[in-house]
């Protein structure tokens, strides 16, 4: 015959919840839809591009456990530089940030919370910059990333680049979630 194992409530408990998937850390966008090509209110006003330069509203679900602060990149590997193209990079959002409404990203109007800090782009200036791929190339991917962060701020001046910022966010990072979209003319 068998021992008798006594039912313990709180050790089914710990393995259900060991067992259990933590919810997925993601990001939405109203603007594009993952693998969806950018509207032209997103696209730059510029360098043959006659777009809104409107950064996308972008929302995200709970992030990871521990998350202490947010950032926001939107990076573009496909650029002819050697080194792709930073188009947007703000970081030092509060952890209890879910989203940034449409246009956040104007440095002229920022509609960003409190202490958060929009740092240099490849365009040199602060602010979101819109895509313009050269003419005739293929369309290049613009990676929309929500950093979750486990310090309460980078420790970082406000025209940092945006390598910089890449660095001291990948030190960082308790996880992310990405959009990827595209754009060619």
């Amino acid at each position: 015959m068998s021992p008798k194992i006594p039912f313990r409530p709180a050790l089914v408990a710990a393995v259900l919840l060991v067992a259990s998937p933590a919810a997925a850390f993601e990001l939405h966008s109203p603007d594009f839809t993952d693998k969806a090509p950018i509207p032209e209110r997103n696209l730059f006003a510029g360098f043959g591009c006659s777009g809104g330069n409107q950064s996308p509203a972008l929302s995200w679900t709970e992030p990871p456990a521990g998350t202490r602060s947010l950032a926001v990149t939107i990076y573009d590997p496909d650029a002819p530089t050697g080194s792709g193209w930073w188009h947007w990079v703000v970081f030092n959002l509060p952890a209890d940030t879910r989203g940034l409404p449409a246009g956040a990203g104007n440095p002229e109007k920022p509609a960003l919370p409190g202490g958060a800090v929009q740092s240099r782009t490849d365009f040199g200036t602060s602010g979101y910059g819109g895509p313009c791929p050269p003419q005739g190339d293929k369309p290049h991917r613009y990676i929309v990333t929500v950093h979750a962060l486990k310090v309460d701020k980078l420790p970082l001046p406000a025209d940092a680049s945006g390598a910089m910022v890449g660095f001291n966010l990948n030190a960082a990072s308790l996880g992310k979630a990405t959009l990827t979209a595209r754009y060619g003319r």
